[in-house]
């Protein structure tokens, strides 16, 4: 299937190309595939960046300016051309989350905004599969799609300076996870211990646009012990292959 399209300069080295602005699947795994379809034939990582989000998909120029109206009718002939590509190979991960107190300075607000328990947010969290729309904001903050109407929340009026590393938030239809200390205006229900972006591997984000993410609730001494083996590098990561 192909969308309708549009294209537009991105500062001098980039291009920006963006489809119908809705939060689909389906838009999202079209994007995925000419995505696929641009790094087999035509933008090798040695000359390219492309960036793939919700309804976008960002192509950079590492070297030399673009000409913008000749790549422009480029791009429409290559996504004309687009071949059905083998689908895209993503995986859904399972991440632990500790919801205790301490980690959870928001759980009681955002409860007694949705008339909840405690105990119902951390079930509906927990009950949900997450789409990663998009990575960005810091590096490997994921953008999770598929929040459950009942758990969407406003944005905190007035943001924290400070949010810690593997918080995990709420924000309108989103849910996320802090890569690192940073100012942040979500919502904090709990604390994930298990690192998503570290430079010090090969691949600093194990995640990639278009996995699924799976939380599962643990104990705050869990929580120590998983953040121990994910120091010392044992901790083994549950994951699925989506396309098996």
């Amino acid at each position: 299937m192909s969308y309708p399209i549009t294209i537009k300069p991105f500062g001098a080295q980039a291009v920006i190309i963006e489809w119908p602005d809705k939060v689909e699947e389906a838009i999202l795994e079209d994007i995925l595939q000419f995505d696929k379809y641009l790094q087999s034939k035509y933008t090798d990582e040695e000359q390219w960046e492309n960036i793939p989000a919700y309804n976008s998909l960002t192509l950079i120029k590492r070297e030399g300016d673009i000409n913008f109206g000749k790549f422009k009718r480029t791009l429409k002939e290559w996504y004309s051309e687009k071949r059905q590509q083998a689908p895209v190979t993503r995986y859904q991960w399972k991440l632990p989350v500790c919801y205790d107190q301490e980690f959870a300075p928001d759980l009681k607000e955002v409860a007694k905004l949705l008339n909840k328990s405690e105990r119902e947010i951390i079930d509906l969290h927990t009950g949900s599969i997450y789409t990663v729309f998009g990575i960005g904001f810091l590096p490997g903050f994921m953008y999770l799609g598929g929040l459950p109407e009942t758990l969407i929340t406003a944005r905190k009026d007035s943001p924290r300076l400070k949010v810690a590393k593997g918080s995990v938030g709420l924000a309108g239809q989103q849910t996320g996870i802090y890569p690192q200390d940073s100012p942040g205006g979500w919502n904090i229900i709990g604390k994930c211990p298990i690192p998503i972006f570290n430079l010090n591997h090969d691949d600093p984000c194990f995640v990639n646009v278009g996995d699924k993410i799976a939380f599962y609730e643990i104990s705050r001494g869990a929580y120590d012990l998983h953040k121990i083996e994910a120091e010392v590098g044992i901790f083994k990561l549950e994951k699925k292959e989506l396309n098996a």
